[in-house]
């Protein structure tokens, strides 16, 4: 739940989260939460820092039982980001969206 109310919290105040993801830090502007039509708990962000397998930053979608140690950053972030549409596709139920 404390991962949910990080999440939530970041969107309405627009700051940065940084969490572990597949033991990787990954820094990242949160978009949209909820639960994608595969049935995981999903987040849509913009990454900006951090780890990339991809060695890319950019648009992401997260599944969040990967996730770990989510911390709120005090750095505001720059969104809503080129190419965000409200509403994302992938997610059956939205939590929380910019």
């Amino acid at each position: 739940m404390a991962m949910k109310n990080e999440i939530v919290t970041a969107i309405e105040t627009q700051k940065l989260i940084e969490f572990d993801y597949e033991g990787e830090k990954r820094i990242v502007e949160p978009h949209c939460y909820g639960i994608t039509t595969a049935g995981h708990e999903g987040l849509r962000a913009y990454q900006v820092g951090g780890y990339s397998s991809s060695g890319k930053m950019g648009w992401k979608l997260y599944d969040m039982s990967k996730a770990r140690n989510i911390i709120l950053l005090d750095e505001v972030s720059n969104v809503p980001r080129s190419g965000y549409k409200k509403g994302d596709q992938v997610m059956k139920q939205i939590y929380c969206q910019i």
